[in-house]
């Protein structure tokens, strides 16, 4: 079997080996001729993927890369893992796959399997994907090609979270195609969930990041009431975890990060608005999620003022780019919005995060690209009138922040357990 995979990011590589890894031939395809040609070389941009992983498929022959989508002529799948963002006025933006679509239809063999990974809306396969595709190669969906839908299940910096072992739910167009896109998964993936249309299989994806944005947001909301009555909501909810039932763990922190729950709930947003459909839970939560940077600023300038320091001119450091723990993803991060709401109340910003060196270009927060990490030396911690931590990465030494640093604003909770001298610590 030979497959190709669109994007080669945070799903689309980890997804490629899997496959080459079980002895299908895979072809990488991407827009991005330094990807191409890093990946040719056995090497990953991709901190939690080692280079030896990549090189291990390349030299076997199981994986290239390339920029040239007519190379799907000669495979029997294609899987689709292209970014899928929203536009400022938060409508989805589903050109990634469209261009995706119509750079491959002209090359499409009779009988090649489709599948679309990207999250999106429900109807983007079997109405905006499936007439790119029909329209450019002249064939048709279900009958020539097989369509299918299978939403991506990665969570990056988890030990635990392998491609192989996630379980994958799989909607094609027709029963046949469903059929056939099960079969590529087979080679690869241990179990697979069959539901009865792309559109269902679409649903599933968005009830997965609606349920987690939701809970999040109870309890960010929970985090500033409970704060009011000086109650910690971290105390609460470990006590609330010995539930053994009827009770599931979520976290407050900075605001929400990533590439799934900030952006996917917007997606049914904007399509229920055709069915004449409220979603009040997912505004709702839109706009607590939303509210939690700028909280975190309101406690940093009383944390500062209870030292009878103002923020403008301040110094300020920010522990932790990436949007979650222990990677380098940082894309969507609460981090950026930190960073441009403390500047413009005359704060001097700086960040620390030990799995992002410097600041890539980003279509968000283009005006720090370049920015370098702070280097962790007591001197240099020492020097910020505040830290604020953002993003718990264990490669922290959190004991030697609490000696070095004047003033620590936690968001969190990972200065859980060291002792501090009163009004050191504020939680946020």
């Amino acid at each position: 079997m030979k497959i190709a995979i669109i994007g080669l990011g945070y799903v689309g590589l980890p997804l490629g080996l899997q496959f080459a890894r079980k002895g299908v031939e895979v072809i990488g395809l991407d827009v991005d001729q330094k990807k191409v040609d890093a990946l040719n070389a056995g090497t990953s941009y991709i901190e939690h993927i080692p280079s030896a992983a990549v090189a291990e498929q390349v030299s076997a022959g199981r994986f290239s890369a390339s920029t040239d989508f007519s190379d799907v002529s000669g495979v029997d799948a294609v899987l689709i893992a292209v970014p899928t963002p929203l536009s400022k006025n938060r409508d989805p933006d589903i050109s990634y796959v469209l261009k995706s679509g119509e750079a491959i239809a002209p090359h499409l063999p009779k009988g090649i399997v489709i599948v679309l990974e990207s999250t999106t809306y429900p109807g983007t396969t079997d109405c905006e994907l499936r007439e790119v595709l029909e329209k450019g190669s002249g064939l048709t969906a279900g009958v020539d090609f097989h369509l299918a839908y299978s939403p991506e299940r990665e969570d990056p910096g988890n030990p635990d979270s392998k491609v192989e072992i996630i379980p994958k739910v799989i909607g094609g167009l027709t029963p046949a195609c469903l059929e056939k896109a099960m079969a590529v998964y087979s080679h690869a993936i241990k179990t697979l969930i069959p539901v009865s249309s792309c559109r269902a299989a679409e649903a599933t994806k968005l009830l997965e990041n609606i349920f987690r944005s939701v809970n999040i947001a109870l309890v960010n909301e929970l985090k500033t009431v409970y704060a009011a009555m000086d109650i910690d909501v971290w105390e609460v909810i470990e006590a609330a975890k010995t539930k053994p039932f009827g009770y599931m763990a979520f976290y407050p922190g900075p605001g929400l990060g990533g590439h799934c729950i900030p952006i996917d709930p917007f997606y049914l947003t904007w399509k229920a608005r055709e069915f004449d459909q409220n979603t009040r839970f997912i505004e709702l939560a839109g706009e607590v999620n939303t509210s939690m940077p700028m909280y975190v600023v309101e406690q940093t300038i009383a944390a500062l003022n209870s030292q009878k320091k103002p923020i403008n001119g301040s110094r300020i450091l920010i522990i932790g780019l990436a949007y979650k723990p222990n990677v380098d993803d940082d894309r969507e991060s609460p981090s950026y919005l930190l960073l441009d709401l403390f500047k413009d109340r005359g704060g001097e910003m700086a960040y620390y995060d030990p799995h992002v060196p410097v600041i890539r270009p980003n279509r968000e927060h283009p005006h720090w690209a370049g920015t370098l990490c702070q280097e962790w030396t007591e001197a240099n911690i020492a020097s910020f009138d505040v830290v604020v931590i953002a993003t718990h990465h264990e490669r922290i030494n959190y004991e030697e922040l609490g000696k070095w640093a004047q003033l620590i604003v936690d968001t969190r909770n990972a200065m859980k357990g060291i002792e501090l001298p009163e009004g050191k610590l504020w939680k946020s």
